[in-house]
């Protein structure tokens, strides 16, 4: 079988004989999967950011864990080739992307594993790596009345995808990542071998695992934290016009004991003009109402910020009782008086609410243009020079799409994990989300976020990428920093060739 690899990679008339390679790699390897070469859907060489094109040897849509072990072995048997697992294609710089190598197609493993079961007392759900959390939601709500406690913003991603990132939204500042919301997982490692790992069985590869942009293994299943769903969200947004103002209410809130604050808090900037995208129609809530500047301050500059809220409560609530808390949460808050949006919505359609806007983009013929995504993380000791930089300067005009920002606490997060932050407890998330037409803009927007981590560089902050995407050794060391020695040693321990994850650019595929 690795004879027959050899012979495919190297034979200058390989392309003629692909259709006979594959009946032959696909009964080599004994696969209870499929296999395709790697032109005939073209789905493994793209990706959601549109920015990069890499065609692999072959897309593999495997059974399971034992057909990506036969995968991950065969390719080591090879002096070059290498994998990478891609799930719902939502990577933005061609992370999930193998040039000339295999691409596992995890969304063939999705049904594998729903099974709820009790640890410790408390609720959990075991979920396949491959498997939407669109559809875990689904699922467990409507089956258990439960949900898992820590969410994305946009749930069309896979388990695992978002486990060798982080996964963070607006629970994150209570319950910490979804990286801090799993207690067992199991890996196929660069070895090719199956297995499971928790914070007491193989738990170097479990926090390895978990925020390792995929260098260590691919997790094929995931055991996630579960917590009694509620029915109904007061969703809220209230405006700010001054980012002081907004910070330290932002920082109150996600500071706050449970029963003191809201369940949900993130944030975004917004322009302050009448751009539908970017302006003052992007706040409202309610389709009824209209944004009215006559509110804002004189002072008001080229930017707004907006807090948005979530409030989670029962059907069997009275309304009396959740306007009262609502509105004692509300009430110390110095939003400006007058700009306050709210609506009530199911649990389901609020943690679905990116759903909509995925189909409203689709249907405006946006959704597939280039999305040149930055997201960083951002130390509070340097949120007010990045405001003042790249909201009030670089991005004053908007960016084609949401500016997120929101305060996250790093006690929330286990520093054992692979996950690169900030230092202090309180950092930000911003997420400069674009979307750009096809054309010369693209690379324009490209060259704009890298002179934003340029600045960021330049003038010292305290930030790490998010998603990272570096082109340069130095430049992953920099942004590992301490974690750096703990990476390589788990690199060498569980993928020694580095044969996964060749699309993250951090390590060069060897043959030792």
């Amino acid at each position: 079988m690795i004879a027959c690899l050899g012979r495919i990679v190297h034979d200058s008339d390989a392309e003629s004989k692909l259709d006979d390679d594959v009946s032959t790699i696909f009964n080599s390897l004994n696969l209870q999967g499929s296999i395709e070469n790697g032109d005939v859907s073209g789905i493994a060489s793209k990706d959601f950011g549109g920015l990069y094109s890499f065609k692999p040897l072959y897309l593999i849509r495997p059974s399971g864990a034992e057909d990506i072990s036969r995968i991950v072995k065969a390719a080591a048997g090879t002096p070059h080739l290498t994998v990478a697992a891609r799930g719902n294609g939502h990577s933005i710089n061609g992370q999930a992307m193998a040039d000339g190598g295999y691409v596992i197609d995890m969304r063939s493993t999705g049904e594998n594993h729903f099974k709820l079961l009790t640890v410790n007392g408390s609720p959990c759900i075991d979920v396949s790596g491959g498997a939407l959390w669109e559809d875990v939601l689904r699922r467990c709500v409507s089956r258990f009345g439960l949900a898992p406690r820590s969410w994305t913003d946009y749930l069309s991603l896979t388990v695992g995808g978002t486990l060798s990132n982080a996964g963070v939204s607006g629970q994150a500042f209570r319950y910490g990542p979804q990286t801090s919301n799993v207690t067992e997982l199991e890996v196929v490692t660069g070895k090719g071998d199956i297995t499971v790992c928790s914070e007491t069985q193989n738990p170097e590869l479990f926090f390895g695992a978990l925020g390792g942009l995929g260098q260590f293994g691919i997790i094929t299943r995931a055991r996630v934290k579960l917590q009694p769903a509620p029915d109904m969200v007061r969703w809220i947004r209230v405006v700010y016009a001054e980012f002081e103002e907004f910070t330290r209410d932002a920082e109150l809130l996600v500071s706050q004991k449970e029963d003191e604050s809201f369940d949900y808090v993130e944030g975004f900037v917004f322009c302050n003009n009448d751009d539908p995208v970017n302006g003052w129609p992007s706040v409202q809530l309610n389709p009824d109402q209209e944004f009215n500047p006559a509110h804002l301050p004189q002072t008001a500059g080229p930017v707004l910020y907006c807090l948005e809220l979530g409030f989670h409560y029962r059907n069997s609530d009275q309304p009396s009782t959740v306007d009262m808390a609502v509105s004692r949460l509300v009430r110390g808050l110095g939003f400006v008086d007058g700009l306050i949006s709210q609506v009530d919505v199911s649990y389901m359609g609020f943690l679905l609410r990116v759903k909509r806007a995925e189909q409203d983009a689709k249907a405006n013929g946006v959704w597939d243009n280039p999305h040149p995504w930055l997201n960083l993380f951002v130390s509070k000791s340097d949120i007010v020079d990045f405001d003042r930089t790249v909201f009030k300067k670089m991005v004053k005009n908007g960016i084609g799409g949401p500016m997120l920002i929101y305060p996250l606490l790093r006690s929330k997060w286990d520093s054992r994990t692979s996950v690169a932050l900030p230092e202090g407890e309180i950092f930000y998330i911003v997420a400069l989300l674009r979307f750009v037409p096809k054309g010369p803009s693209v690379e324009k927007k490209v060259a704009e976020n890298r002179e934003i981590v340029k600045w960021c560089i330049k003038e010292g902050l305290d930030f790490k990428l998010y998603l990272p995407h570096y082109r340069a050794k130095e430049d992953w060391k920099r942004h590992f920093g301490n974690q750096w020695t703990r990476l390589e040693k788990r690199k060498a321990n569980f993928d020694p060739m580095a044969i996964l994850a060749p699309g993250q650019r951090i390590f060069k595929r060897t043959n030792q």
